[in-house]
């Protein structure tokens, strides 16, 4: 349980400390953070009014004087966005999804940058999600595997593909066709 003296010294608290594993390298320059692992590397601007990023030895810190809310609040999705750009680099994202047909058995395949979905629901004109960044999918069956350093853009191509197969005039509680997320490996 909180009290209020608590609540005022975590008010007054906006410093995060993000630590670098020893495999990753992380440079700040002219409002660009890079970060490189083994896996690959990561590029992100980051700037806001007020917000400081500094890279001391195996620390990333990221701060602010400011006592505006907006600020604060910065500071955290900040954090969170560096946090994840290393961790990618170091171990990378993967999110499993899972082909379900009842009737029309799909056929995915991969070309350049769209995964095309050929007989969803015995449809003749092929259904196609982007692929987003250095993304890469992979179809086994009936799993879609896909994987990435960005965060963002991992996530962003699961949620295509998943649209991608979305009903729309029909029961989804009978039509339950479609390709969808089933685990995320964060």
């Amino acid at each position: 349980m909180c009290t209020d003296m608590d609540v005022m010294h975590m008010a007054k608290e906006t410093k995060t400390i993000i630590e670098v594993p020893e495999d990753v390298t992380v440079t700040f320059q002219d409002r660009t953070l890079s970060a490189t692992g083994p896996k690959g590397k990561n590029e992100r601007q980051f700037w806001y009014p007020g917000v400081k990023i500094e890279v001391i030895d195996s620390e990333v810190i990221v701060d602010t004087t400011a006592t505006k809310k907006n600020q604060k609040a910065m500071v955290g999705t900040f954090a969170s966005h560096i946090s994840n750009m290393i961790k990618g680099v170091n171990e990378g994202f993967e999110y499993r999804m899972k082909v379900v047909y009842a009737h029309f058995p799909m056929q995915l395949k991969v070309e350049g940058k769209q995964l095309m979905i050929s007989n969803f629901l015995g449809e003749k004109k092929s259904r196609s999600a982007n692929i987003l960044g250095e993304t890469t999918v992979k179809n086994k069956a009936d799993d879609v595997i896909v994987t990435g350093i960005n965060k963002e853009d991992v996530g962003q191509t699961a949620a295509n593909i998943e649209q991608a197969t979305k009903i729309k005039g029909f029961d989804s509680r009978v039509f339950q066709d479609g390709i969808y997320i089933v685990e995320k490996i964060v």
